[in-house]
């Protein structure tokens, strides 16, 4: 779960009649600023340009040569304003150097005590003239919370942090291959997707029939090496004391199987079928291989729900913590604000209070205990949390969805599998909403909250139609 190393581009705003060692001490600090948050910079030096900062056309063209230069590490691009700056200038740069990648615009402030000419920054309202320019060369940016901030501000620590998962998620979904393993269950009309509309979003699906990973499976020797790692690996990972060996062993293969496909065809997520082939032809469920995957960042959801292991990898990337999906499944009581969420359960780890394999009590009905160990029980910790769901909206041509914020509870519950109460303000409204608009009934969760840089990635950068749970006009 290590934090990617971020690399922000940074263009330092300049204008003449302003006082141009602002620009100095402004690019200086925003240096020192980014180093202590653990972030590469790609910025020209003093010897590039004046001050390092950006002014004239060919100061443009000098910056936004080393951008294209350091196209394949640059996640993102901030733009520091020490004074008032020079705003086609900095237009021109973005245009020039054709990054794509998220922009945020910061304006330091002025001190009430310094406003004479000699130190009057006036970044308060150049930042209104580098938004204006950059709104009419039609490049999306951010803005921070406040309109003008110091580097070294608390304010803005907080919004480079929110920015960092921006660019993350933006940039997650550039060239994102996923995996579709099996067809979708008859019995779930409601995961249906295009993967047309997916393609051109930059998406691709890569589809294995079931048919193989049970051939590949069948093939496998008991001692294959993988087979054996994997084996290690599930003991390792979850308490699976009462499971048959040989449901054991099948589990393995299975999960050593999905993952020598996972990289032949460098799938970053997937969506596997369950219900009930796999427990039918392979005799067991794959519940922990996909929890796993999960707990590794590499998210997996079930019933081949495309779109929901979409939603489960933008809150992975926004907040570098595993995912989960979820049904929203059952009230809790009388309480309007509270639901249990639940899931059969492939969980990852994360999620749990405690956690131990055990059968799937549901589908056992249906196929028998025997052919169903491999689920993960367990109830989910009290912690914050974030969701989020997209479609593909097959009869407007678009990608859509919601997203919002809540927490799960330490309420009591008797069930079985994996499950949590979650708590989310105007639960109804958001209910109401899911209905309304035909949403499935699986939503991805994740223990943070991420719901603003999700909903700011999706919407500014991607041109998704979502909404926002109670923050409807939300971004930072």
């Amino acid at each position: 779960m290590g934090n990617k190393k971020m690399t922000m581009g940074l263009i330092v705003g300049n204008r003449g009649f302003f006082p141009d060692h602002l620009a100095k001490s402004g690019r200086e600090e925003m240096l020192r600023v980014l180093g202590k948050a653990g972030i590469e910079v790609v910025a020209l030096t003093p010897e590039q340009s004046k001050y390092g900062a950006v002014e004239t056309r060919e100061e443009s063209r000098r910056c936004a040569d080393l951008f294209k230069r350091n196209r394949e590490h640059i996640d993102g691009v901030i733009v520091t304003l020490p004074n008032f700056g020079e705003e086609r200038a900095i237009a021109d740069t973005l245009r020039l150097a054709d990054l794509r990648v998220p922009v945020l615009i910061q304006a330091t402030p002025d001190d009430p005590g310094k406003m004479t000419i000699a130190f009057r920054r006036d970044s308060f309202c150049g930042k209104m003239s580098a938004c204006n320019n950059l709104r009419q060369y039609g490049i999306p940016y951010s803005i921070t919370t406040q309109h003008t901030e110091s580097p070294d501000s608390p304010e803005f620590g907080k919004d480079l942090e929110w920015f960092a998962a921006v660019c993350r998620v933006v940039n997650g979904f550039r060239n994102l291959r996923v995996g579709a393993i099996g067809a979708r269950p008859a019995a779930f009309n409601t995961v249906r997707y295009s993967e047309k509309i997916l393609e051109s979003q930059g998406i691709s699906i890569e589809t294995l029939d079931l048919s193989e990973v049970l051939g590949r499976i069948d093939r496998m020797k008991d001692k294959d090496d993988q087979a054996q790692a994997k084996l290690a690996e599930i003991h390792k990972y979850v308490d699976a004391g009462s499971v048959p060996a040989p449901a054991l062993l099948k589990m393995a293969k299975l999960g050593a199987v999905v993952d020598q496909w996972m990289a032949a065809t460098e799938v970053a997520v997937s969506a596997v079928q369950c219900w009930t082939s796999i427990e039918e032809n392979l005799g067991v469920v794959p519940c922990t291989i996909m929890s796993m995957m999960s707990n590794e960042l590499l998210s997996s959801a079930c019933e081949v729900d495309i779109c929901g292991v979409l939603g489960m990898h933008a809150l992975q990337l926004a907040s570098q913590t595993p995912s989960a999906l979820l049904d929203w499944n059952n009230n809790y009581g009388a309480d309007p604000n509270k639901a249990v969420c639940f899931h059969c359960s492939n969980l990852p780890k994360h999620f749990f209070r405690s956690v131990r394999m055990d059968f799937q009590e549901i589908i056992a009905g249906t196929v028998g205990k025997e052919n169903t160990f491999g689920t993960c029980v367990g109830l989910i910790k009290p912690e914050k949390m974030s969701f989020a769901r997209f479609s593909t909206d097959d009869t407007a041509g678009e990608m859509r969805g919601y997203v919002g914020e809540g927490r799960f509870t330490d309420d009591p519950l008797n069930t079985f599998v994996g499950a949590g109460v979650v708590e989310i303000p105007k639960l109804q409204q958001l209910l109401r909403f899911i209905c309304e608009r035909g949403f499935e009934h699986h939503v991805a969760a994740n223990l943070s909250t991420v719901a603003s840089a999700v909903y700011e990635a999706t919407t500014r950068y991607l041109g998704w139609n979502m909404h926002y749970h109670g923050r409807e006009n939300g971004a930072c």
